[in-house]
């Protein structure tokens, strides 16, 4: 009898690991583009904008939008340091002791800006001499050091690689926006190349010089913002 009983109190315990063990297996089989991760990736784009919702990163949309060129550069730049910034700072979350977690994130970025700029000065040191300074205070970016503390150094690799490029191309998207309208309206070009006609010049069309200043940045990106205010009022409210 009590040997039943044994085996019994054996076969519970084998139950209780094995539903365990797939509960946790199931757990860790999260779909990598799951609905929630997916948000990672879409959210910066609009409800939760960089730019435009949490008004970061504007010093950069005033100063190299006037082209297309190096404002295309400059959000790939960003994009390639978010993204391994944000997988380093995921892998050493738990070494990382509280007191020093500024300056790793710091040091990594750095490191991560030094060789993205030593990249374009191999094979793109036009753009790499247009962008000047910018692409080193992608260190102090607002945005790269805040998706840092506040995401990568509290969750996985794949969640903070996916938060890294997103909120990269929401500032992308709103830097490419605005340096297209410039370009277009203040000389007429797209990457450097014609695109309003000739003919629209000869019936008296005038390019708009006020689009190349950085003043019209701003005033463009605030009619971003009102645009995107006026579809989601919920923005509105959060604000």
């Amino acid at each position: 009898m009590s040997r039943y009983i044994i085996e019994e109190m054996k076969n519970k315990k084998r139950l209780k690991t094995e539903t365990t063990s797939i509960f946790f297996v199931s757990k860790d089989q999260e779909p990598l583009l799951s609905k929630k991760n997916r948000k990672l990736l879409t959210d910066p784009m609009d409800d939760n904008n960089p730019i435009t919702v949490q008004v970061l990163g504007i010093c950069s949309a005033l100063a190299i939008t006037v082209q297309l060129k190096p404002a295309l550069v400059m959000s790939i730049s960003v994009m390639a340091v978010m993204a391994a910034s944000n997988v380093i700072i995921s892998l050493l979350r738990n070494l990382i002791p509280n007191r020093i977690r500024i300056i790793v994130q710091l040091v990594v970025v750095a490191s991560m800006v030094i060789l993205v700029d030593q990249i374009l000065r191999a094979f793109a040191y036009d753009v790499s001499k247009e962008l000047s300074i910018f692409i080193g205070l992608i260190i102090t970016n607002c945005i790269v050091m805040g998706r840092l503390e506040a995401f990568a150094l509290g969750n996985g690799v794949w969640k903070s690689f996916l938060d890294g490029v997103g909120n990269a191309a929401g500032y992308g998207f709103i830097l490419i926006l605005v340096a297209f309208f410039r370009e277009l309206f203040g000389s007429g070009k797209l990457f450097g190349y014609q695109v309003i006609p000739e003919s629209i010049y000869e019936m008296g069309y005038v390019n708009n010089g006020l689009m190349l200043l950085s003043p019209m940045a701003l005033i463009t990106v605030g009619l971003i913002i009102w645009i995107q205010r006026y579809r989601n009022r919920i923005l509105i409210e959060k604000n």
